[in-house]
């Protein structure tokens, strides 16, 4: 056993203030919320109002201020910024990189990563592997998303799940090799990769979905990822107190909680206020657990996730 582990120190997160709910929907859209909740879980989510120019930075940058305003650590005191995110700011320089900027983070290990939804547990698992190997003492980890951007809102079958918004922890060192970061677990499969996507060129630069096909694999490989974690982890596949899987249709989360034999009261749901927010949507999940009590010391939580790719990502975290 490792006599250091990376732990989640805190977690900040930044919604924007427009909420849209199914209501609003059904006069845009040939939908209403009996379909819409029936069908996903979703009630509302925050977006963006038309032709705000907030970017996916200064949202990050937003959920990892009040991160390190909750580890009570300065901005000098970060020495890596990895985002997840498919909405950023620039092709390059980095959405990792101008928060930095945003926050005053300089000469530091700054990048992205496109893992779509499973981006942030994605980055949760490098920057693991940043503080084990020595390289980075502190990391800020961020999903941040400006979904509504890039949707048809034409199209019913994307226009209804998503939602715009960033999170962000704070990954430290600790001497404490019973907590922290236990496990991790990432896989991909781009034989499915055209089942989700956006295309990067071209005139209709806008988000499609297969949603059986995403739902026909979500659960088996959310599943797998949690138990091949936990077997990174040593630990037995019933030791999970939490489960916080991506919030991307309750459907899928309600076939997880099946899948792993888990009463719903372990399982974190709150798309229901956010819809679907793609990298952010754990840390925001994440966020709402700690606020309602429902992680405290020693809680063992496993994260899953699933996002364009196919990537699917899973780390075993106890608190």
């Amino acid at each position: 056993m490792p006599s250091t582990r990376a732990h989640i120190v805190s977690v900040g997160t930044a919604v924007p203030d427009r909420v849209l709910t199914n209501e609003d929907l059904e006069k845009i859209l040939d939908t209403s919320d009996e379909w819409i909740t029936t069908r996903t879980g979703i009630k509302r989510r925050h977006v963006l109002d038309k032709g705000d120019p907030t970017t996916a930075s200064e949202l990050g940058a937003r959920a990892a201020s009040r991160a390190l305003a909750g580890a009570g650590l300065a901005p000098g005191d970060i020495d890596g910024i990895i985002c997840a995110t498919f909405t950023p700011d620039y092709f390059f320089p980095s959405t990792a990189c101008l928060i930095g900027r945003h926050l005053g983070i300089h000469d530091v290990c700054a990048f992205d990563i496109s893992a779509a939804c499973a981006g942030f547990v994605y980055g949760l698992s490098l920057a693991n592997a940043l503080v084990l190997s020595g390289q980075c003492a502190k990391v800020l980890v961020v999903g941040a998303e400006i979904i509504s951007k890039t949707l048809d809102w034409n199209d019913r079958s994307t226009a209804i799940l998503f939602g715009d918004g960033a999170g962000a922890v704070v990954v430290a060192a600790h001497e404490q090799p019973d907590t922290g970061i236990l496990g991790t677990y990432l896989s991909s499969d781009g034989r499915l990769s055209d089942i989700l996507t956006m295309p990067a060129w071209g005139e209709r630069r806008c988000m499609t979905m297969k949603g059986s096909e995403v739902f026909k694999h979500a659960v088996r490989l959310m599943g797998d990822a949690v138990f091949k974690a936990l077997d990174a982890a040593g630990l037995d596949h019933g030791a999970i107190d939490l489960l916080i899987p991506h919030q991307a249709n309750a459907r899928i989360i309600s076939s997880l909680a099946e899948h792993f034999a888990v009463p719903r009261e372990k399982v974190v749901t709150n798309l229901q206020e956010y819809g679907n927010t793609s990298s952010a949507s754990i840390p925001l999940a994440l966020q709402d657990a700690f606020n309602d009590g429902r992680i405290t010391g020693g809680t063992l939580v496993a994260l899953t996730s699933l996002g364009g790719g196919l990537a699917c990502a899973s780390a075993i975290i106890r608190f």
